[in-house]
């Protein structure tokens, strides 16, 4: 990539951002989403007043984001173990695939907002119902993808190291894991953005802390603009975590970097 593109890539994305935060200040100051939405022009705050709100609740929100952000990092890790080793299973038995494949997409339909307060009475007002739900949300997207990565690699290659007289251990070791590595990498990404959302309906069954428990006082006292301000917390957590994985991916699969150049 030329580095007329990659400067492009940073400020269109950057410039585009800029003129929506313009066009909601001068229209949250002039009253014209409140007036055209028919409610209080205080439930619309604009950028300027989330800013601030950001720097006056700068201690609340950073002790709120470090205890969402450490369900989010331990139900992801959950997610990716339990992932990695649901895609294994399934990949090495047929009979697991057909039997359990369908009840993993099953699971998805589940709506959270609905079992998470039973999770909270069986797991307690802890962090365990915190990463149950994270790790329940996050795992079908490592777990598909891993799986398709496992089942990608190249029926010559594999016939290859059978004639080398490579055991199936050996195969997974040399072939299959690294052909899925990049896979379990975009579901990881997929995950990590889902993973702020489930934090969110955790925290929103029962919790007396984080981000998910900020949004839902702050609602209560109709304090919009700290709302908004836990929001831009949870972004920033979702951009850093999905800004982490890629670069993991760069070091732990240089070839996939390699081929996506070509």
């Amino acid at each position: 990539m030329s580095r007329e593109s990659r400067a492009f890539g940073i400020l269109a994305p950057l410039a585009a951002v800029l003129v929506l935060l313009g066009a909601w200040e001068l229209a949250a100051r002039w009253d014209v989403l409140s007036d055209a939405l028919g409610i209080e022009p205080f439930l619309i705050p604009a950028p300027s007043e989330v800013a601030e709100a950001l720097w006056v609740d700068r201690s609340l929100l950073a002790e709120d984001s470090l205890v969402t952000a450490v369900e989010i990092v331990l139900g992801l890790a959950i997610a990716l173990l339990v992932g990695l080793g649901a895609a294994l299973a399934l990949h090495a038995s047929t009979v697991l695939r057909r039997a359990f494949l369908p009840l993993l997409i099953a699971s998805q339909t589940i709506p959270i907002i609905a079992i998470a307060p039973i999770l909270v009475v069986w797991f307690d007002y802890g962090i365990g119902p915190k990463l149950a739900i994270v790790a329940l949300i996050c795992f079908f997207p490592i777990t598909v993808n891993g799986l398709d990565g496992l089942r990608s690699v190249d029926p010559g290659l594999r016939r290859t190291m059978l004639t080398l007289r490579a055991s199936p251990a050996q195969i997974l070791r040399r072939v299959e894991l690294p052909s899925a590595l990049p896979f379990v990498f975009s579901g990881l990404r997929i995950a990590a953005v889902v993973a702020v959302i489930g934090a969110v309906f955790a925290e929103w069954a029962g919790s007396s802390s984080g981000l998910g428990h900020l949004i839902l006082t702050a609602q209560g006292q109709l304090q919009t603009a700290r709302v908004f301000a836990a929001i831009v917390c949870l972004s920033a957590l979702a951009l850093a975590l999905y800004g982490a994985i890629a670069l993991a991916e760069r070091l732990i699969c240089p070839w996939a970097r390699e081929e996506e150049i070509r």
